[in-house]
């Protein structure tokens, strides 16, 4: 009978250490360099021309199990895209963005001034250049800080994507 018992107890004492020292799924985080130079492309497949990316503006997250949203942007001077569209952006995860959804694959979007305190956001896919939707964005109230392209991991399901001084939201879908 005791050896019943001790036989029991060491068997739920291994089950219990084997599924409290089992690997957690990672959260959402900010991608680190080597991460991103993985999934950001030195020439972005827009529509029929490679445009040459400017890596320094990159920023992604990824869920630490191969899954990025990332972006860069584009130097679009001399090509067809420009003055329609400034970034790359990647989704390998679904993803609403105001009232439309980016299944995963590669997008280009562009930005228009709407009033001093907002941009329109447009999305399109890059490899047709059909409209996807667009987002409105505000200023950015809770920093100062401008920056090319910055995207913040989400939390609870939602996160932020910072164009220049304005913000707007993502959810995983």
């Amino acid at each position: 009978m005791k050896r019943r018992f001790a036989s029991a107890s060491i068997l739920m004492v291994l089950l219990w250490a084997g599924v409290f020292s089992a690997p957690l799924p990672a959260g959402w985080r900010n991608a680190s360099e080597p991460e991103l130079r993985k999934v950001i492309p030195a020439r972005a497949p827009v529509i029929k021309e490679n445009i040459e990316t400017e890596f320094r503006t990159a920023s992604g997250v990824t869920d630490g199990r191969g899954k990025y949203i990332a972006g860069v942007v584009m130097i679009t001077a001399g090509y067809s895209a420009e003055g329609k569209y400034s970034h790359f952006f990647i989704v390998q995860v679904p993803v609403q963005v105001g009232d439309f959804s980016l299944e995963p694959g590669e997008y280009v979007f562009g930005y228009q001034r709407k009033t001093p305190d907002s941009i329109t956001v447009t999305f399109y896919r890059a490899s047709s250049g059909d409209w996807v939707g667009e987002v409105e964005a505000f200023r950015n109230r809770k920093s100062s800080m401008v920056r090319a392209l910055l995207i913040q991991p989400a939390a609870s399901g939602k996160g932020t994507i910072q164009v220049g001084r304005f913000v707007f939201d993502y959810h995983l879908s």
